[in-house]
């Protein structure tokens, strides 16, 4: 038997249950963080449980962990995991997409575009059970444009060439349609170099048609927000660019430390509104899955 619960009780527990839903959507919490690295890549700190644990601390619901990919060719290294470290990154994070709920964990990877990466990528990635590929690209033939070491070299390039060569380069990585995500897509500001307003379509706009025509998503990638830019990548110019194309959206935090993840949601979310977006979508075995913004 179930005793009588007046409602003078009941009301006001709905309306703190519907203030406490509100404020994680108003923050951004309620969204996954599709964009998380791990030790493992020899520039991020933290274990794997330590993320999982930030994560529904931070109350996300949701992440995916997208670390670098192995490379046999020697491509940058030092910056990505080892080919044997690997099955140990695979079985991990499908024991934690087995088992764990809170948040629910999904299984990713971020492989850098480079020339002739295809006959590498395209065989092992189409090997794997990934959630969703995120792509990236960190060089310009040699240089490594958001390299801190090499961010002397900024000074010695001409601009708007830097950025139309990169956003060619974007243009081929998704000619290949080996990614599901494009990462950080105007990582080239990082330093503080962007380009005019007066140029943003020109230079970003046929890449952005290419990355429209592969059917693939964007991130909004908050960690810009740490970095001398101190703007989310990619910016309201672009992103409503992006929009126009119905290019779609996901979120990353791009966390290379636990206490990273879902970080500055609340303006992710309010950016991507601001372009226009009344939806991102999620990943699960990389088909995407359409959810509407709170």
């Amino acid at each position: 038997m179930v005793d009588y619960i007046p409602h003078r009780y009941i009301l006001p527990s709905l309306y703190a249950l519907y203030i406490v839903l509100c404020v994680f959507q108003e923050t951004g919490k309620m969204l996954t963080d599709s964009h998380i690295h791990t030790y493992l890549c020899k520039h991020a700190s933290g274990t794997i449980e330590e993320y999982v644990d930030a994560a529904k601390k931070n109350g996300i619901t949701e992440m995916c962990f997208t670390d670098h990919a192995p490379d046999p060719d020697g491509y940058d290294l030092k910056h990505r995991m080892e080919m044997d470290k690997y099955p140990f990154y695979r079985d991990k994070i499908k024991e934690l997409r087995k088992n764990n709920k809170n948040p629910a964990v999904l299984f990713g990877i971020e492989a850098d575009y480079y020339e002739n990466c295809e006959k590498f990528l395209r065989p092992w990635l189409a090997g794997q059970d990934f959630d969703m590929v995120l792509g990236s690209i960190h060089y310009i033939k040699s240089w490594g444009i958001d390299n801190p070491a090499e961010k002397s070299v900024w000074d010695s390039v001409d601009l708007e060439a830097t950025w139309r060569d990169y956003f060619e380069i974007m243009g081929k990585l998704a000619d290949t349609r080996l990614y599901d995500v494009v990462a950080h897509l105007d990582i080239p500001k990082k330093f503080g170099h962007r380009i005019g307003s007066e140029v943003v379509e020109q230079i970003t706009g046929p890449a952005l048609d290419r990355i429209a025509a592969a059917n693939m998503a964007i991130e909004i990638n908050t960690s810009g927000l740490r970095k001398p830019v101190d703007e989310i990548y990619p910016s309201l110019a672009i992103l409503k660019l992006a929009r126009e194309r119905n290019i779609p959206i996901c979120f990353g935090s791009d966390s290379h430390r636990p206490g990273e993840v879902g970080y500055a949601f609340d303006k992710a979310l309010k950016l991507a509104k601001d372009a226009g977006y009344t939806q991102y979508v999620r990943f699960n075995q990389r088909r995407k899955i359409p959810t509407n913004l709170q």
